[in-house]
């Protein structure tokens, strides 16, 4: 459930204040003074930990504890009032509760601040009248920033600077990295803080932005793209307030080369909106947002372990050309179970090649051939590990490997760590371990040491896939043009007409006003023809027995009365050729109103919802994208000639997708929904035609 419900801060900035908002961020996350308001004397409590953890985690600058009954706080002089500061803090953070929060904003605001941190909650997480009151919070800020409220604030290991209530703090060694964190949830916050911590990853920064009154995670998101501390962004979301900032900032992390990986709560199809045609059916509220990242190279892992895990591993420098895995294992079970997640996540485990499997035979002193390569018989030798290590390494067969940490290494967890280190000074492949007893502090010690490690397979497999994927090369986003159509569903006949101007071949048709104007349009149609109703409320004409098939051409005057008559909506009839001897596929674009536009491609017919093989993408669209989403399905076999089939055009039926994501572009806010189902894929060379068709402009 989204906790931070509001209304996003849509406007529109101008230069010098894009600037006041840059130096609010900066000046929050690097601050060289920081007013506590509300500051307790007993450090053990919530308003106490601020100051405590200041101190104790080494803040270089001035902490100005504000608290009317207390002289001293932690040994630091405390002031009466906001007022009696001896200067404008750059931060401030708020302690008391919404009572008396806005007057400490007001204070702080009128002081000078830069930016305040609102721990407290009881504001838009608890309905109208929380909002109410935060809208007042923020407007109590004026030209001060805000991170909350309902939040725990952030954390600044690059720098030492602690702005936070989190128990997870209490942590004496929390190391640097390269990893930064925004979290919408300020309890996930600490928790992937203290999780870090005891997991040996280190981290740069890490935000907590709550129910977002002012600074959300797209801001925070792109701050990052620009701070030489993080070398990837970690995101726990719940929802995206603001979906064209987010994808501006996620754009510029691609660009920049700073991977960017999500993990969004909410995977229920519950909330799956409405739609009128099979497309919207499909898509549904969660693949949309898997669509939306894909777009966007943001990577969306499927557990909340993976998004540590993945995150540190790609917070490295290291990356694999491909994803064909060695695996070296000193127990063969473990090395089944990587080996089987890894197949699951898409990679191969190819055999030794000749010189690999002579250079480690020699090692172990038997033949080895397989992959995974079991040095169980030769026991663990740290010379053994060393050269087994360093021939996977130069093998030409392979792009990453996996080092098993055995249950010997509880009695030398030194060992492995060691051999690993040596062996891959030599190489630019990643080496990643599977710890496999239960011995968190073995895989603590290799992340601590630079050795993405997981205590899971699965773990294993998903650091793997993300180190494989390549730097995302995204689409060009196109202007929407002003297209004069008007609004409202179109009928099938107009509908095939918009996607005939961007590449859409129709089937041969002919609509048709009266029965007997349908008799006369049937002459050179074929002998085989399809007769339709046209009406424009309805998508689903079959459904309500308003298609006839395989109609004579001397009957289709009588078909079509007959139609008219059960049908009262229908505004006359559509006269078709009867195409056979294809692949049937459903081609659509669906709006989210909140995410934007996607294509749909997947098996179509009757078959489009029952089987559910489709492919999902969102616009801009690029060819490799489109041939991905034909490749990538089951239907795809049909496509390539099954049992005997010719093969049918796949190269005309990337260029319809391509053609609907031009469309798409084109009409940009004003198209709902539009498809094409069935779209008949022909033989090679002779395109595709669309025999169906809906569109919904606005």
């Amino acid at each position: 459930m989204l906790h931070h419900r509001g209304t996003p801060r849509l406007r529109h900035r101008l230069p010098r204040e894009v600037e006041e908002v840059s130096a609010g961020l900066d000046a929050l996350l690097r601050p060289r003074s920081v007013a506590v308001v509300g500051a307790s004397t007993d450090l053990t409590k919530t308003g106490g930990r601020p100051v405590g953890y200041l101190v104790r985690h080494g803040f270089a600058g001035d902490v100005w504890p504000v608290n009317p009954r207390a002289t001293e706080i932690a040994g630091l002089r405390c002031f009466p009032d906001v007022a009696s500061l001896p200067g404008a803090p750059d931060v401030g953070i708020v302690l008391v509760g919404p009572e008396r929060a806005e007057q400490a904003l007001r204070d702080l605001s009128a002081k000078g601040c830069k930016a305040a941190i609102v721990l407290a909650g009881g504001y838009g997480e608890t309905g109208e009248d929380g909002m109410a009151k935060q809208a007042r919070l923020r407007a109590a800020c004026g030209p001060m920033r805000l991170l909350g409220p309902n939040t725990t604030g952030l954390v600044n290991l690059a720098d030492r600077i602690v702005l936070s209530a989190t128990g997870a703090l209490e942590f004496e060694d929390l190391p640097a990295g390269g990893l930064s964190v925004v979290s919408q949830s300020g309890g996930i916050l600490g928790a992937l803080l203290s999780r870090g911590a005891a997991a040996g990853i280190g981290f740069a920064r890490l935000i907590a932005t709550g129910n977002e009154g002012d600074i959300e995670a797209a801001e925070v998101l792109d701050h990052l793209v620009d701070d030489p501390a993080t070398r990837c962004i970690a995101l726990y979301l719940e929802g995206i307030r603001n979906p064209a900032a987010f994808r501006r900032a996620a754009r510029r992390a691609a660009a920049a080369g700073k991977p960017v990986v999500v993990f969004k709560v909410g995977r229920s199809e519950a909330g799956a909106q409405a739609a009128i045609s099979h497309t919207g059916a499909m898509a549904g509220a969660d693949r949309m947002y898997d669509a939306f990242f894909a777009s966007l190279g943001v990577i969306r892992v499927d557990r909340f372990s993976d998004l540590l895990e993945v995150s540190a591993a790609l917070s490295g420098e290291r990356r694999a050309a491909g994803f064909r895995v060695a695996v070296l294992t000193s127990t063969g079970g473990a090395g089944a179970l990587v080996a089987d997640a890894t197949g699951l996540a898409g990679g191969t485990l190819p055999p030794l090649d000749p010189p690999t499997a002579e250079r480690i035979g020699a090692l172990i002193g038997e033949a080895v051939a397989g992959n995974p390569v079991d040095v169980t018989l030769a026991g663990v030798r740290p010379d053994l590990f060393r050269g087994a290590i360093t021939a996977l390494l130069d093998s030409p067969s392979y792009d990453q490997l996996v080092v098993i940490v055995g249950s010997s290494a509880l009695a030398q967890p030194t060992l492995v760590a060691d051999a690993i280190l040596e062996a891959r000074a030599g190489s630019a492949k990643p080496v990643i371990a599977y710890v496999s007893p239960h011995a968190p502090h073995i895989a603590a010690g290799l992340n601590a040491r630079g050795v993405p490690a997981s205590t899971t397979p699965e773990g294993i497999a998903a650091i793997l896939a993300a180190l494989a994927r390549p730097t995302p090369a995204l689409a060009p986003e196109a202007p929407a043009e002003a297209l004069d159509l008007p609004s409202g569903p179109m009928d099938e006949a107009e509908a095939k007409r918009l996607f005939a101007r961007y590449g859409v071949t129709p089937v041969r048709e002919v609509a048709a006003r009266t029965p007997a104007e349908a008799g006369v349009a049937a002459a050179g149609l074929g002998d085989r023809l399809v007769v339709k109703i046209l009406a424009r409320d309805i998508a689903h004409k079959s459904d309500i027995g308003g298609v006839a098939l395989r109609v004579a051409p001397g009957e289709v005057a009588a078909t079509a009365a007959a139609l008219v008559a059960k049908i009262p909506q229908a505004e006359g009839v559509l006269v078709q050729e009867m195409v056979t001897g294809g692949v049937e596929m459903i081609l659509g674009l669906i709006r989210d109103p909140h995410l934007g536009t996607a294509v749909l491609l997947g098996a179509g017919g009757t078959a489009a919802e029952v089987f559910g093989d489709t492919a999902l993408r969102m616009l801009p669209l690029s060819r490799p994208d489109a041939l991905a989403m034909v490749r990538g399905l089951k239907a795809h076999r049909l496509l390539a000639g099954f049992r005997g089939a010719p093969p049918a055009d796949e190269a005309a039926l990337v260029e319809a997708v391509l053609g609907f994501a031009r469309m798409g572009e084109a009409l940009g806010d004003r198209l709902l929904e539009a498809e094409i189902n069935p779209l008949f894929v022909l033989p090679a060379g002779q395109g595709v035609r669309a025999a169906d068709g809906v569109a919904i402009l606005a």
